[in-house]
Formats: structure tokens, C-alpha cells, sequence
């Protein structure tokens, strides 16, 4: 199986760390309970470490991050161009939340600020049918963000919408490439502190029907899976000559 290496974008503050994980500790348990013979391993650019080769990688999960892939962060360049490198190698690759925007923006999507605010809480995704991911007609998965790919890149086939995020899933062009919108790797007390981290930011009716919405359960195990799947394709673990 192949070693998947987790790109940490974001750091989540010490305190809440301590009882929920880092993300890429999120993600490690979410792949290890689709696949407990995938090893990873973590690069975290946010934490100033320098991203690899990714010819040389295997398989490639970015994660989320407080940043916005238009923010002026010294790393985010570099990551786009990461990104079109692993791409243009096909390597397996996947972004989630802000992986998902800075995948879309860097392979020549738009991604911005919705007017629609912020998604939060648990959110119900239609599937496409036959997309070769997912199967299954909608999924529920927590989800955290202002953010959204308004325009996919040139290619890219979504294959999970909703109202509020029409974009929230992508196959890019070369098929060793998707991204997702929300968060499988979420626990649900971690996705109730995102909500609550909202308060005074977001609307007050939009904070309390987020975290009223986490009673209902979340499919995180399926679209881990999935992802996990994607990830390990044996048909993908060489760049294309």
C-alpha cells in the first residue's frame, strides 16, 4: 500500500489540539480505519517545513487551514505549484476544505469570499451518479467555511453539490486528482466547537441550527473511505511516462 503524505495548512490552537488532535492526526485515524496498512506521513508548510519532491511521493492529502488561498502567505505559492507538479505527474492527490479550494485555484478554478456566508454544522451533499468515487445519492458530513470554488477548473467534473456549495466535490481532469468541501475527518464534539468558534461571527440563527443540526448522525466513515480508496489506487502509483 502506498504511503500517503498529509500537507498540513493549518494549525489548530493548542488548547482544543489537546482533546481533539492535530489534522493530520484526524486524518491518520480517518485512513487508518478505512485501511490500517496505509502508512503516513505529515509536512506540516504551515510550521515552516519544506514541501518535497512530489514526484517522488506517493500519495498526497492537503488539509484544512484558517488561511484563504487568496491570503498573502508565503507558502501558498509554493503549494500551487506543488500542486500542478503532482498533477501533471498523476499523482493520487486530495484536497479538503481549504486543500479543496487551493486545488481548484491552482489548477485555474475561482475560488472566493460566498455571499452565501458561512456553512457550518452538518450539511447533506447530493452525489452524482457514476462518478467512480461514491456511490450513493447524498451524503451528510460536517463542514466549516466561508470560502467556495465559485468555477471549477477547466475539466474538473463536480461530483458532490448542494445549494449552498454547488462545487463541493471535484475529479479533476486527469482522475488522480479530487477534492471535497467538508470534512469527513471531523468527530462530531470537534465540528460542535467549530460551530461554537463562530459565535459572533456568524449569524446567531445560523450558529444555533449548526450545532442543532450535529444531533442528526454524519456518514464520515463512507466518504473516508472513499477518499482512503481514491488515495491507495494501484493504478495511479506511478506517473504516467
Amino acid at each position: 500500500m502506498p504511503r500517503v503524505t498529509i500537507i498540513e495548512t493549518g494549525l489548530i490552537p493548542l488548547q482544543h489540539r489537546e482533546r481533539h488532535g492535530s489534522f493530520p492526526q484526524m486524518f491518520q485515524h480517518m485512513i487508518g480505519a478505512a485501511d490500517p496498512s496505509i502508512d503516513c506521513d505529515v509536512v506540516s508548510v504551515v510550521a515552516g517545513e519544506p514541501l518535497p519532491d512530489p514526484t517522488g511521493l506517493q500519495a498526497i492529502l492537503i488539509t484544512g487551514s484558517p488561511a484563504g488561498v487568496y491570503d498573502n502567505v508565503d507558502w501558498i505559492v509554493p503549494l500551487e505549484d506543488f500542486v500542478r507538479e503532482a498533477h501533471a505527474s498523476r499523482i493520487p492527490m486530495v484536497g479538503i476544505c481549504f486543500g479543496h479550494q487551493l486545488m481548484a485555484q491552482a489548477l485555474g478554478g475561482l475560488v472566493r469570499k460566498s455571499d452565501k456566508g458561512w456553512g457550518i454544522g452538518r450539511h447533506v451533499y447530493d452525489i452524482a451518479p457514476g462518478n467512480g468515487v461514491i456511490e450513493g445519492a447524498r451524503i451528510a458530513l460536517a463542514c466549516s467555511h466561508q470560502d467556495q470554488v465559485l468555477e471549477p477548473p477547466h475539466g474538473a467534473r463536480t461530483f458532490m453539490s448542494s445549494d449552498f456549495t454547488p462545487h463541493a466535490g471535484l475529479l479533476y481532469a486527469n482522475s488522480a486528482a479530487l477534492s471535497v468541501q467538508p470534512h469527513p475527518e471531523f468527530s462530531v464534539g470537534f465540528a460542535r466547537l467549530c460551530c461554537e468558534l463562530r459565535e459572533g461571527k456568524a449569524p446567531d440563527d445560523v450558529v444555533t441550527s449548526a450545532k442543532a443540526s450535529l444531533e442528526l448522525p454524519l456518514e464520515n466513515a463512507r466518504l473516508g473511505a472513499a477518499i482512503t480508496r481514491f488515495l491507495a489506487k494501484s493504478s495511479h502509483s506511478s506517473p504516467s511516462p
